[in-house]
């Protein structure tokens, strides 16, 4: 005997005024919370899937788009509630607008282009070996975020609000054209140990390029965690590669090495404006680091106990 199937009708009301907005009859038990989206944009196409957030309730968290219906809390007649995200916009393009426009800005300033210092010294260079270094560790900086963007992250989420641009933009941007503007202005004095090549600053420069093969290398490892299309999440472990060792002690090594780089680029140009950027980038970053650490405790139960967040032991 065929067991013959038992749809569901979905009820959608907007959040935030309890109104009617959709009314879905002979969903099926299997349906994804997805494609439920899909069903709500043919009726409101305004509100593309990506900037639906559903919900059980008015006030709750986002369903998962992975999430099947006869799966939730609900009866064969569900109500469901929405409420709009506002316009969105790719991962990609987000790190992409981030990180060229800091690359760019510097470059700026340290070809020293016009109606930026005074006009005699447009276009001039430094006479300090530390300027340049300090730009080439800058541009690579940034010239390796965007190839990692386009060729190693794999986003669980593939959109955000566009107004976060707006804010990522002037953060990234804003300390990139301060940093740059001290760094290469024509009154620039460096650190006494750094006026020459062979000065102690070539240390900072390879703390600074250690780290910076160590966050690439975390990144790498997190990439290989998750197939492609898919947003399984796993414990990272260390592999065979000695930078990812540091899985041991500490659950986003990418965020150490982060601010290992940034301590040495610091202490490499002694420079206030880097400083105040690396200590807003730590706090920044513990914050984001903390989070990933508590969400890995919840979902794994045998997750290393040794482990802290972002510094070893500490914090």
């Amino acid at each position: 005997l065929k067991h013959s199937v038992v749809f569901f009708e979905v009820e959608i009301l907007d959040a935030k005024t309890k109104g009617k907005l959709c009314f879905l009859d002979k969903v099926e038990p299997n349906a994804t919370i997805g494609e439920i989206k899909s069903m709500f944009h043919k009726s409101h196409p305004k509100w593309y899937p990506t900037r639906q957030s559903i919900r059980l309730d008015a006030k709750g968290k986002s369903l998962k788009d992975e999430d099947v219906l006869q799966h939730l809390p609900v009866g064969t007649t569900a109500t469901l509630y929405f409420r709009d995200l506002g316009a969105q916009i790719s991962w990609v393009t987000v790190f992409l607008t981030e990180y060229a426009g800091p690359l760019l800005l510097y470059l700026m300033f340290y070809f020293r282009v016009p109606f930026i210092y005074a006009p005699k010294y447009d276009f001039t260079t430094s006479k300090h070996w530390v300027v340049h270094l300090a730009c080439m560790c800058h541009s690579f900086h940034y010239m390796k975020r965007l190839l990692e963007t386009l060729f190693v992250h794999r986003f669980s989420h593939g959109t955000m609000p566009l107004r976060n641009i707006f804010k990522n933009c002037t953060y990234y941007w804003g300390f990139a054209a301060w940093m740059a503007y001290y760094i290469n202005h024509p009154l620039y004095t460096p650190p006494s140990e750094c006026t020459h090549s062979n000065g102690r600053c070539t240390f900072w420069v390879v703390v600074f390029d250690f780290c910076q093969i160590g966050n690439f290398s975390i990144h790498i490892a997190l990439r290989n965690l998750r197939p492609p299309g898919s947003k399984t999440r796993k414990i990272p472990y260390p592999t065979k590669n000695p930078f990812t060792w540091i899985f041991l002690l500490v659950s986003c090594p990418n965020y150490t090495y982060e601010l290992g780089s940034w301590l040495g680029f610091t202490l490499m140009t002694q420079c206030l404006p880097v400083a105040f950027f690396t200590v807003v980038g730590f706090f920044q970053m513990t914050v984001w680091a903390k989070g990933k650490h508590r969400s890995y405790l919840k979902e794994f139960r045998d997750y290393p106990p040794l482990r802290s967040p972002i510094l070893p032991f500490v914090l």
